[in-house]
């Protein structure tokens, strides 16, 4: 297996010559305050070309692509200074950690080639300690009960490939490979098809993903293999994390969580978080995490992906400035000193001076939107965040994000996958899936689901 680089990541700009937007704190609170969510998730809100389930799955990519455990609100960052703790790649460290050998509790002591899965209740949950904490490589993956239950699927994935590896002849070792690590590679080369072709597909559009990643032959006459253009992310001697990312654009999902989910047929909505301490709160009336699952919350994932035809999931929320009730009221555990989602990320953008969003669509060759179309409490530039949302809102109806936003993370996207040089795009860019599929070629995480076998019973 080919080790996970811990410490070797580094964040940086994107748009390095354009200045810092820095609005004052009451500037910060006020628009804050007015992206709060009216009317309690209004379905005209919903978001019917994106399954609930994205929303939680583009948080598990961004635990596996970033972590930043040492800056704070408190305080001026400079994104040059700051060390990414987790390898800018889609590599799945988050889920492998440092792998059988040196993290030797994430794996069956029976079969080191397997997760260690845990169960209670007659239910599947994340293996925990004695003291219910998660034994997993980013304890960021257990915040609430969907991520957990999503990690749980990613566990039994490489449980399941490894078991079914000699029905596929690519799943067999390589030179030097041992049978763990082939099973890892193609684990990781069908998760980074479906976060290309499934989920960022979605998420920035078709238009968008087009003009960065083509297919198409490398010579005359030859096999179609799939190539990047990048134009505004590109680096000297490795990537790093732009902030204009990690900070901004890649925040977009915040707009698309719901104020309530249905986990299961048996457990009725509840509410991601409850704003009140978690050990002190009732523990069943919120979906919050960083405990043992509840007993019968098991996820129905065909409430939240296209698992089954004849039950349309829940939508997500569309991308845009309304924010749900209980992401503006966040328990201490997850947002300690400052409850507020949407002003910590406001604030977050401020410390590490991230321009202005009317600068950065100038620099992308775009017309800003207006003040009118802004929508903001004073007239003037915009937070990069709060516009990009805007501009998901103006000009794609709320169902994908704008060219702005779009660009910014497609480009990183496949600019990372791209400079990895253990990806399916870098090491064999005209490979593709080949595990069972509702469509050959191709393979969604609605598909990952199915061939897990997680998630599809409904709940007793």
């Amino acid at each position: 297996m080919a080790k996970s680089q811990l410490f070797e990541g580094r964040f940086g700009r994107m748009f390095r010559r354009l200045p810092a937007f820095e609005p004052d704190d009451a500037t910060i609170a006020a628009i804050a305050e007015a992206m709060a969510e009216p009317n309690g998730g209004d379905p005209s809100g919903d978001n019917d070309q994106i399954p609930a389930g994205f929303t939680f799955l583009g948080q598990f990519i961004d635990h596996d692509l970033t972590f930043d455990p040492v800056s704070s609100l408190d305080r001026q960052n400079d994104p040059d200074a700051l060390t990414n703790f987790r390898t800018p790649r889609f590599d799945l460290d988050s889920v492998y950690g440092r792998g059988p050998a040196d993290q030797p509790y994430l794996y069956d002591k029976t079969n080191r080639d397997k997760f260690l899965i845990g169960e209670h209740d007659n239910e599947l949950d994340l293996p925990r300690s004695s003291q219910g904490v998660a034994l997993i490589g980013d304890p960021r993956n257990d915040e609430n009960i969907f991520i957990s239950q999503l990690h749980l699927t990613l566990l039994l994935f490489h449980n399941r490939v490894f078991d079914r590896r000699a029905d596929f002849a690519q799943a067999a070792p390589q030179a030097g490979e041992t049978e763990f690590a082939a099973v890892q590679r193609v684990v990781r080369w069908h998760y980074q098809w479906l976060v290309v072709h499934d989920f960022l597909r979605r998420v920035v559009g078709e238009q968008t993903l087009g003009d960065v990643l083509v297919r198409e032959p490398l010579t005359a006459g030859g096999p179609p293999v799939e190539k990047t253009r990048l134009t505004f992310f590109t680096w000297r001697n490795q990537p790093f994390m732009p902030v204009e990312f990690s900070v901004a654009a890649y925040r977009f999902a915040h707009s698309m969580i719901r104020g309530r989910y249905t986990v299961n047929s048996n457990v009725p909505s509840r509410p991601i978080f409850t704003s009140t301490p978690i050990a002190e709160s009732d523990p069943l009336s919120h979906l919050g995490g960083l405990r043992p699952l509840p007993a019968g919350w098991q996820v129905e994932w065909r409430r939240f992906f296209e698992v089954d035809a004849a039950n349309p999931p829940q939508p997500s929320r569309k991308i845009d400035t309304e924010i749900a009730g209980p992401l503006l009221a966040l328990p201490p555990e997850v947002a300690p000193r400052m409850p507020s989602l949407a002003q910590r990320n406001l604030t977050r953008g401020v410390r590490l001076g991230l321009p202005s969003g009317q600068a950065v669509a100038r620099a992308l060759g775009q017309t800003p939107l207006t003040d009118d179309q802004l929508g903001l409490p004073k007239p003037g530039p915009a937070p990069l965040w709060y516009y990009l949302l805007r501009e998901a809102n103006q000009l794609a109806g709320g169902k994908h994000l704008g060219p702005v936003g779009g660009r910014i993370v497609a480009e990183v996207f496949l600019g990372l996958l791209a400079a990895d040089p253990s990806s399916y795009l870098r090491a064999d860019p005209g490979w593709t899936p080949f595990l069972p599929s509702a469509t050959a070629g191709d393979f969604t995480m609605a598909d990952l689901i199915k061939f897990t076998g997680f998630g599809l019973t409904p709940v007793a």
